[in-house]
């Protein structure tokens, strides 16, 4: 089922922008923090219900609260003072209403400046030795399926972070569990297959053949595709237009572990 955006999980090409780092920070902000705690899962969130999806997801990945950090990019400071402290404080607000929803208001939350999302996102990883950055679907996704929102597009091209996004409507079942994974990977690179092994194990997950409804849809990179890097065949992307449940997709050659 294709979603009205026509986007879905397609190969349209983005333009890599520049990362910008916390808002109020020295430049080396972002990097000084990992030294402090490094986390296996990053949730952008900015308050709306699909990121609430997200944090539903990221809770089932993490194994446990103390794992996750949430983050909220901002693109541009304000100006004027008080307009940036207005914008500033709405950021953290969103962010403490995320931690409250993970009922851990002690997780590290993130207030980040940057060009792009995802690439605000994608530094914030990198410093912080993140496994997987999650995202809630595009707002107009079918209850059910999963698609990846505008700023998880230039991620799945060329990113080297696992990136999950979880299924519309996740966040209405308070019992949800990720009771069965499916697995798409492609010849010669095991990595996906051994991500959904590990989970399966901590999580009790049934395996089911990919392509039929599951909870979770585990994808590994095309083959070809640089090692540590994540990039989706079309065969993948058809395969995810039709499927229902959240999708983690794995870099080539390296399982994500959590």
């Amino acid at each position: 089922m294709i979603a009205p955006t026509g986007r879905r999980w397609s190969n349209a090409q983005t333009r890599p922008e520049i990362a910008g780092h916390r808002a109020s920070a020295p430049e080396s902000a972002v990097a000084e923090c990992s030294a402090q705690m490094s986390v296996d899962v990053i949730i952008s969130y900015d308050g709306t219900e699909n990121d609430d999806d997200a944090l539903a997801l990221g809770g089932l990945l993490a194994r446990d609260a103390t794992r996750i950090a949430l983050a909220y990019v901002r693109h541009a400071p304000e100006f004027d003072p008080d307009r940036e402290a207005l914008a500033q404080h709405d950021a953290e607000h969103r962010l403490a209403h995320g931690a409250a929803g993970l009922g851990n208001p002690e997780i590290p939350q993130h207030v980040i400046l940057a060009a792009s999302t995802g690439a605000g996102l994608e530094e914030l990883a990198a410093a912080e030795e993140a496994s997987v950055i999650v995202f809630g679907s595009d707002y107009r996704t079918p209850p059910g399926h999963a698609e990846p929102p505008a700023s998880a597009q230039r991620l799945l091209e060329i990113g080297a972070t696992g990136i999950a996004v979880a299924a519309a409507g996740l966040r209405a079942d308070r019992e949800a569990k990720l009771a069965s994974i499916a697995v798409l990977s492609p010849d010669g690179d095991d990595a996906a297959q051994r991500t959904a092994d590990a989970l399966a194990a901590r999580l009790g997950s049934q395996s089911v053949p990919p392509g039929t409804p599951a909870a979770l849809n585990v994808v590994g990179s095309q083959p070809g595709a640089p090692a540590g890097r994540i990039a989706l065949s079309g065969a993948a992307r058809s395969l995810l237009d039709a499927s229902r449940g959240s999708v983690l997709v794995v870099p080539s050659g390296r399982p994500i572990q959590l």
